[in-house]
């Protein structure tokens, strides 16, 4: 059975956090096709240790970590492409030239899903909200013919961002202010269609977030076991399907 799937994301670790998890639980399956697109390198990002990076290599650095990270993971993608639009700059590329393409991407694959950034772009960046923008319009303008039967989100329910905040606190430390830049925005959890259970290969897809380590993040064992169990997404098409009857998987009722 042939299984398709496509990521589009803005930076090296996005696409770690938003299905390296989906992509862990079929890597075997003889019919399963990933795609992944990064449309910055992720130059603009954090250094967390001078030692690994400058701010001149930083995005060949990250191209690398991320590249790593599927490794660790144990599943490269089929297709991988680096489309090196500026990072922190995407919102201010000609529009139509990145819908046009990721639209020939999609075109190419046909592919049965595609997860982006939803309009809260799960942190705020403007990255994030433009590349789910332009892959919801190159969707939309491709989805005529077989394949691209599931537009995918990836999103935080509120009840965890509740969660890590009361961690938070209760370390003390101050909640995450979701009005301040880069910080996780949540989504009612109502909104949520496709919530996929990782458990099973939590340790491969802690392995892959680790090989990021220009980004290194400074989540407790708790809080980072929680974030890298699930992979939970809003149905951006079909239009009107909510989290009434969530899914457990991206592929779900697609056979």
């Amino acid at each position: 059975m042939s299984r398709r799937l496509v990521a589009v994301v803005a930076h090296p670790d996005d696409d770690t956090f938003a299905c390296s998890g989906s992509v862990a639980l079929h890597a075997h399956e003889p019919g399963f096709r990933f795609t992944l697109v990064h449309v910055t390198s992720g130059e603009g990002g954090m250094i967390s240790d001078p030692s690994l990076a400058t701010r001149a290599n930083l995005g060949a650095v990250r191209e690398a970590e991320d590249r790593r990270s599927w490794i660790a993971l144990g599943r490269v993608p089929d297709r991988h492409e680096f489309l090196h639009y500026p990072d922190g700059g995407v919102a201010d590329a000609p529009f139509d030239e990145l819908v046009e393409r990721i639209a020939g991407i999609l075109r190419e694959e046909r592919s049965d899903v595609v997860i982006t950034f939803g309009p809260e772009g799960v942190t705020g960046h403007t990255d994030h909200i433009t590349v789910g923008k332009a892959t919801t319009e190159a969707f939309g303008r491709c989805r005529v013919g077989s394949g691209l039967a599931r537009l995918l989100y990836s999103s935080i329910p509120n009840s965890m961002i509740e969660r890590f905040n009361e961690e938070l606190v209760a370390s003390g430390k101050e909640p995450i202010d979701p009005t301040q830049p880069f910080q996780p925005r949540g989504v009612p959890d109502q909104a949520i269609g496709v919530d996929v259970d990782c458990s099973s290969v939590v340790d491969r897809k802690r392995a892959a977030i680790r090989e990021h380590r220009t980004q290194a993040n400074d989540f407790s064992d708790e809080l980072e076991d929680e974030v890298f169990r699930h992979e939970t997404h809003v149905i951006g098409w079909p239009e009107g399907a909510d989290g009434s009857a969530v899914l457990g998987d991206v592929f779900d009722g697609l056979d």
